[in-house]
């Protein structure tokens, strides 16, 4: 065990990432952590009057396996920023709690939040009481009346009002809005203001360090505001996709609000919540905004009221962010050491709900990036805003509803939409494994006579050749929304079973003749791909992509043989798609089976 005693230089510089088993700060000792990670085995103990400071993107993790063993009246002190406009909401999850001798997390209220003056000395925050509704930079000064929390809830009458009090029990989220005027004050001397007077509002968090596994309840079909409990950044799919965390459906949702809306009435409000599923511990997962994105009457996007954009990193959710979790079961969720990560905010993974500073680099615990092949469907709905929904394909998902994979609508208010339908429910998200034959239906719903406008603003690391488009059952029609739009005006109603996303139109699909006399086969035994060309097409290229859309094979010119033969000696065992393009640019697609097990 490391002892920290009281010594005559009271702040130490760490100048590498530090390891050590256990801390004890004597009364009056500090430590300053700066642009590091401080890895602590076991618990840290904080006597009075001592300090522990985390700055310039430092962050603490410790390696307690259950229980916090954290103590002491001393002070842990950790920075973040939200939003600076007065109106509108950020979700936050404190990484403190009050300090105590008692071992053990503890609960959190805004009065732990304070303005920094110095790199380590801070003024606390003044609570504004009920009746003034706008936040101010400086004198840093929160209003009280937008602190709330929600548990298990199923409307929005169920949010709590929290105040001033210190009662937001650790892994609970609380909602707080910004301030207005500005701050001048650079405690870190970095060029970086507590508030520029737009952007970003500072706060410094000091209290008890939250450590070891912090459980929160969740019900079924109930909204819980949650968030990252700790004082490090934490890996969202870790915790997610986590078997004892199932009650969670596997997926986050997020708060984004129109930044222009400068109202604090509800009915002025435009916001909703974007949807982040994991699919894989290793991958990026993916992200859907939120709806209320408005637009010209031409169906330009009116990026004036957007939210934060298209896409906002969130596999590794930063100290203090919020989120959301849509309980799929009675139970109860489980924050543990080891979803803990050293990983920077904005450094490709991470960002907190609020204006992006510049990229930082790269946290010591990167790991290598894996992108979900997918594509971001668009629906411009009467001009007025989009539903974005994302198809996602990977080898495990099925056409059923996939832990961690597909994620429910959190908002059913719009009276006009258009949504996946998995098991007679509304998700944004789908996954499913790739067939070029698959029709994937979309549900769209009017209450009025409506205009739906269909693109595709977005495709990762998705065959690049493979077409998309919609079906429209009405008039049997197809139409390439990768490369273009369809646009259609519906009557009110319910339509389950009209549109669907196909890979072939009919044209393609028409039975020819001297297509169907190209065969394409695959001989495992002597590690080949081959195809007989009957007609004699004249072929440009074979393409053959694996499940994930990535090209493993590809070859050119071929001519118009009568056999072709590849070798697929070297190929890992899995699915494949070979896909052949005549002259004339006809596709002719086949799933292939290559297994080199016998292969000495």
């Amino acid at each position: 065990m490391i002892i920290m005693k009281k010594v005559i230089l009271v702040y130490l510089l760490f100048i590498s990432s530090k390891s050590l088993s256990q801390i004890y700060f004597g009364n009056n000792t500090a430590m300053y952590v700066r642009d590091q990670v401080l890895y602590v085995g076991q618990d840290i103990n904080l006597a009075t009057n001592s300090n522990l400071y985390l700055r310039n993107n430092s962050q603490l993790v410790q390696g307690t396996t259950n229980t916090s063993a954290n103590t002491g009246n001393g002070n842990f002190s950790v920075y973040q920023e939200g939003t600076s406009d007065n109106f509108e909401y950020n979700y936050w999850c404190s990484p403190v709690g009050v300090p105590s001798g008692a071992i053990g997390n503890t609960n959190f209220g805004i009065t732990l939040l304070n303005r920094p003056t110095t790199s380590i000395a801070a003024v606390p925050a003044i609570s504004l009481g009920a009746g003034i509704y706008d936040g101010i930079a400086n004198p840093l000064s929160i209003a009280s009346s937008w602190i709330y929390k929600l548990t298990n809830a199923n409307n929005y009458s169920q949010w709590i009002a929290v105040g001033s009090a210190t009662t937001i029990a650790p892994g609970e989220g609380f909602t707080m809005k910004g301030t207005s005027g500005s701050d001048s004050t650079d405690p870190e001397s970095t060029g970086v203001t507590n508030n520029p007077g737009t952007g970003a509002q500072r706060y410094d968090f000091r209290g008890k360090p939250n450590d070891g596994n912090i459980t929160i309840a969740v019900g079924l079909n109930s909204s819980t505001l949650t968030g990252n409990p700790y004082p490090s950044a934490l890996h969202l799919n870790a915790f997610l996709l986590d078997a004892v965390n199932s009650a969670s459906g596997g997926v986050a949702y997020f708060w984004e609000q129109d930044k222009t809306i400068n109202s604090h009435y509800v009915a002025d409000y435009r916001g909703g919540y974007g949807t982040y599923s994991p699919g894989t511990l290793g991958s990026n997962g993916v992200y859907v905004p939120a709806t209320f994105n408005s637009y010209n009457t031409d169906g330009s996007l009116n990026t004036t009221g957007t939210s934060s954009g298209l896409v906002i990193e969130r596999k590794y959710s930063p100290i203090g962010q919020g989120f959301v979790i849509n309980g799929t079961a009675n139970g109860s969720l489980t924050f543990k050491n080891a979803h803990r990560v050293y990983y920077k905010e904005n450094s490709g993974l991470s960002k907190f709900e609020k204006p992006a500073k510049t990229s930082k680099k790269m946290g010591v615990d990167e790991v290598a990036s894996v992108e979900i092949s997918h594509f971001k469907l668009n629906t411009i709905i009467n001009n007025q805003f989009t539903r974005q929904l994302a198809l996602a394909f990977l080898p495990e998902a099925t056409d059923g509803i996939d832990f961690g994979i597909d994620a429910l609508n959190m908002d059913e208010s719009l009276p006009n939409d258009v949504l996946f339908s998995i098991e007679n429910g509304a998700y944004v998200i789908q996954g499913t494994n790739f067939e070029p034959s698959k029709r994937i239906s979309l549900t769209v719903k009017a209450t009025i006579n409506s205009t739906f406008k269909f693109y595709i603003p977005e495709v990762i690391n998705f065959t690049p050749s493979e077409t998309i488009y919609l079906y429209d059952a009405f008039d049997s029609s197809y139409h390439d929304i990768k490369n273009g739009s369809y646009q259609v005006t519906v009557t009110p109603g319910v339509y389950s079973d009209r549109f669907k996303i196909t890979f072939a139109s009919q044209q393609l699909g028409t039975v020819k003749e001297d297509i169907t006399n190209f065969i394409i086969s695959q001989d495992n035994t002597n590690h080949s791909l081959n195809a007989t060309n009957k007609n004699l097409l004249d072929i440009e290229s074979l393409i053959l992509y694996d499940m994930l859309g990535k090209v493993i094979l590809f070859k050119k010119d071929l001519g118009s043989n009568a056999n072709y033969a590849f070798s697929t000696s070297t190929l890992s065992q899995g699915v494949y798609i070979a896909e052949f393009l005549t002259a004339n640019n006809e596709k002719i697609t086949q799933k292939v089976f290559i297994s080199n097990s016998d292969h000495k």
